[in-house]
């Protein structure tokens, strides 16, 4: 009956929460390109001035001052705002540059879907990451009812997890990342407690169709599994297969694009590409390694990662230090979380930023597995 309670109590409030984003959007740069996409796979006979021109006249309306000529940089887009200013004048430059969002298919299918179903493209954008964040909060809600077995308890911490800025941010937001989170999270319910190989690697490929660079850390995690594999009892061939399967996924999606890798990193973070596919710059080393060092420190310390290492470390240190027998699952959990900072390293040289709304999936892997460490903790204390 408490469960009952509480459970309409969060449908409730995930319900006003929802309202609150569908009226407070926040108008990204970027949707420019996701709303073109969404016209170009619902009609490809439709012509690049015709796309252009339904995008910047329905976002014109939205958001009259979103494309200004202005040199400083907008706050929440990479590059400054003179670069959408020139995308929203230049047919060309505007057709090349959707070629960098390609590589969200799943993304860009579920948008062209709610389209389908009469949403406004601009809508169509970011309705996803509000459904998303809803069925997250209600996962969020069940699993951790399910670790803590204090139903009150449960509902207070996934209010406050919810109202993470990081979560919001996401949410208002038109890009892939709160989808991405959700799958994310759905892949390691279905993977680490669930024990179900078939779906977790049908989220998985979901998840890679949605933002590629979680290849990097499913790598890992499988890795992680095949040395644990005794604690989670699944069969090295049922793990080949499954990253069988992501590994085309991913290898799919590096076939698929037009624009590879160095003109990426040159685009976002040196000199901007406004023809990145008939005319791109060459990829300079030199400027990759001197950008890299520049912002290894200055990005980790600006995210949450260095925070919540500290309080990991803490909530682990007694039980590792002093090898605790009663704590069988610490070195796992503690594995899972170093997995974590790993895959985020390596997509840092990657792609050399780390931007809260794209790490949201990997802040609250840490913190629910804290959470499991430390009642799975209190539980054996007890006995």
């Amino acid at each position: 009956m408490k469960t009952k309670i509480f459970t309409g109590l969060l449908l409730i409030y995930i319900s006003v929460m929802s309202i609150y984003f569908y009226t407070h959007q926040y108008y990204n740069a970027d949707i420019e390109a996701y709303m073109g996409l969404v016209y170009k796979i619902n009609d490809p006979e439709m012509s690049i001035n015709d796309i252009h021109k339904k995008v910047f006249d329905e976002l014109k309306v939205k958001n009259p001052n979103i494309f200004a000529d202005k040199d400083e940089p907008e706050a929440e887009t990479i590059g400054a705002n003179s670069y959408y200013y020139t995308l929203s004048n230049n047919v060309k430059a505007y057709e090349e540059e959707l070629e960098f969002f390609t590589v969200k298919p799943f993304y860009n299918a579920v948008n062209s879907v709610f389209y389908k179903l009469g949403v406004s493209a601009s809508a169509s954008t970011f309705l996803i990451s509000i459904i998303s964040y809803s069925l997250l909060i209600f996962l969020l809600f069940v699993f951790l009812n399910d670790q803590i077995k204090k139903t009150e308890l449960a509902f207070v911490l996934t209010i406050l997890i919810s109202l993470f800025k990081p979560l919001l941010d996401s949410t208002r937001h038109a890009t892939p990342d709160m989808l991405a989170c959700l799958l994310l999270l759905l892949v390691v319910y279905f993977f680490v407690y669930k024990r179900n190989i078939m779906l977790t690697t049908v989220f998985a490929m979901l998840t890679i169709f949605t933002r590629p660079e979680y290849f990097i850390f499913f790598s890992f995690l499988l890795v992680l599994i095949v040395i644990f594999r005794k604690s989670f009892q699944y069969k090295i061939s049922e793990i080949g297969i499954c990253y069988l399967f992501l590994t085309l996924s991913f290898i799919i999606i590096q076939l698929y694009s037009k624009i590879s890798w160095g003109v990426l990193f040159m685009n976002q973070f040196t000199k901007v590409q406004f023809f990145p596919i008939s005319n791109p710059d060459p990829f300079v080393l030199s400027d990759y390694i001197n950008f890299v060092k520049k912002k290894i420190f200055l990005e980790f310390n600006s995210s949450y990662f260095v925070i919540l290492l500290i309080f990991t470390m803490i909530i682990f240190g007694k039980t590792l230090y002093h090898k605790q027998k009663t704590e069988k699952n610490a070195l796992l959990i503690f594995s899972f979380i170093i997995t974590i900072y790993i895959s985020v390293f390596l997509r840092f040289l990657s792609f050399p930023i780390l931007v809260n709304r794209m790490m949201i999936g990997f802040y609250l892997l840490i913190i629910l597995a804290v959470i499991t460490f430390q009642f799975s903790s209190n539980k054996n204390t007890h006995r």
